[in-house]
């Protein structure tokens, strides 16, 4: 049996929050951000940008309006993603972990084998994480850089031990980001790493990104 390779679902992925898609500025200290993080912007134009692209691939697939139904929070589940990926990137520098190119791309490989090549790949992304294809990369750097930041701390991910240190490495860089979201999607939770209610999704679900490839129906 093989020993499958377990990596955290990241928070782009398939995030079930309520939230309306933002059409005006941002709040008033900062109009037109969806989001400051650690001093940047996440403009609410990149926020649509990065909406219209997921739109665009799920209008070309035979399954586009299951796909559309099934992501009506993408608003604020891209942007949970955005900050996120801020946050882990701020703990990763703290600890000294580092991404390369060629990690990410063995990830992409990796996954593209068990999904059948990379049309299987893309639409799995699509359908489980609502990430675009030229999204694709920048998702799976995160399920390379949680393991590795993990590693880095002496934590088991598969643990409830483990879990919590990482979230508290992770709670730390939010609190040093300071972060401040508009409104409109919700307040910010440093300590449970969530934007409003939301549990997440990198304790709460995993994929695998494996030696097996899944059975698919065609």
């Amino acid at each position: 049996m093989h020993r499958r390779r377990r990596t955290a679902l990241t928070v782009s992925a398939v995030l079930l929050l309520g939230a309306p898609i933002l059409t005006a500025c941002g709040n008033e200290a900062h109009p037109g951000a969806a989001a400051v993080v650690g001093g940047g912007r996440i403009e609410v134009a990149t926020l649509q940008t990065r909406m219209k692209d997921v739109r665009e691939a799920q209008s070309g697939s035979p399954d586009s309006a299951q796909l559309v139904n099934k992501s009506g929070q993408l608003a604020r589940a891209t942007l949970h993603g955005l900050i996120f990926g801020e946050i882990l990137d701020r703990a990763s520098d703290d600890a000294g972990v580092t991404v390369s190119r060629k990690e990410i791309q063995d990830m992409r490989e990796s996954a593209a084998k068990q999904y059948g090549g990379e049309e299987g790949l893309r639409a799995t992304m699509l359908q489980q994480r609502w990430v675009a294809p030229d999204q694709i990369d920048s998702d799976l750097r995160k399920d390379v850089q949680l393991p590795k930041l993990a590693a880095a701390l002496g934590a088991d991910l598969e643990t409830p031990t483990g879990q919590q240190k990482v979230t508290q490495a992770l709670a730390d860089a939010s609190r040093a980001l300071h972060i401040d979201v508009n409104p409109r999607y919700g307040a910010w939770d440093e300590k449970k790493i969530q934007l409003g209610g939301y549990s997440a999704p990198w304790i709460s679900q995993v994929t695998t990104f494996g030696q097996e490839a899944p059975q698919t129906g065609g």
